[in-house]
């Protein structure tokens, strides 16, 4: 199967006063299209900056990473907000969504900024896959954390990204709503045929991916085929 991200020896250093701070640390590994694949560790452990490096959203100090064939640790912000763009999907623990635009607006945001034709009938559509379409024209004040995070959900998927990048997507939701949201980005995930990439510290969920990678102290100590997946 085909490499969609290709990590090699990835490091981050961060200089704080006389003193530079090593926050990962020659990482390396590889994950195949459509593959679900988690990242857990300790709090400080790297996660969330790996995160932002396989995505583009931060150059790292040294190594590569390829993100669907294209070499992007070298590339400006510009050319990596476009690769991000075209190939890319994010869900945040905060949801991120624009307070002063309504739900079904959130959702339209990515497709009329790739100039989609009819972004609103599109948008409507993942709506109503994560069962909000009731609740389209309310503004994200007015939706629970939950809803809110289902509104994200769609707006992750509406640019049909290859890879989906979830920064600890139930992290601030109760259990009960962490199951909903978690099936909908399992059931979503597998209709769009995207490849998922998870930084949790939810290890139950982490063992609901195919593949998890464990970082401790910037390393990475650990890499586990899991035996029960979603597929």
């Amino acid at each position: 199967m085909e490499s969609i991200l290709n990590v090699q020896n990835l490091s981050k250093s961060f200089q704080t006063g006389r003193k530079e701070l090593t926050v990962l640390d020659s990482v390396s590994f590889e994950v195949k299209k459509g593959q679900t694949f988690s990242i857990v560790g300790p709090s400080g452990s790297g996660k969330t900056t790996l995160l932002g490096l396989c995505a583009g959203l931060d150059q790292s100090s040294s190594g590569s990473v390829e993100l669907n064939g294209i070499r992007i640790d070298q590339m400006s912000e510009d050319e990596r907000a476009a690769i991000r763009n075209q190939h890319v999907g994010f869900i945040f623990q905060s949801f991120q969504l624009i307070p002063t635009l309504t739900a079904l607006e959130n959702v339209m945001v990515p497709l009329e900024l790739r100039g989609q034709r009819n972004p609103k009938d599109q948008a409507m559509e993942l709506l109503t896959k994560v069962g909000l379409a009731d609740r389209h024209d309310h503004y994200p004040s007015q939706l629970s954390g939950g809803e809110q995070q289902r509104v994200s959900l769609a707006r992750a998927f509406s640019n049909a990204p290859s890879i989906l990048f979830a920064d600890e997507p139930t992290g601030n939701l109760d259990d009960e709503t962490s199951e909903i949201v978690e099936a909908l980005l399992f059931k979503l995930n597998q209709e769009h045929g995207t490849t998922l990439i998870l930084v949790t510290h939810d290890l139950e969920l982490a063992k609901r991916t195919q593949r998890t990678v464990k970082i401790k102290g910037g390393k990475l100590v650990e890499d586990i085929l899991n035996p029960n997946p979603i597929v």
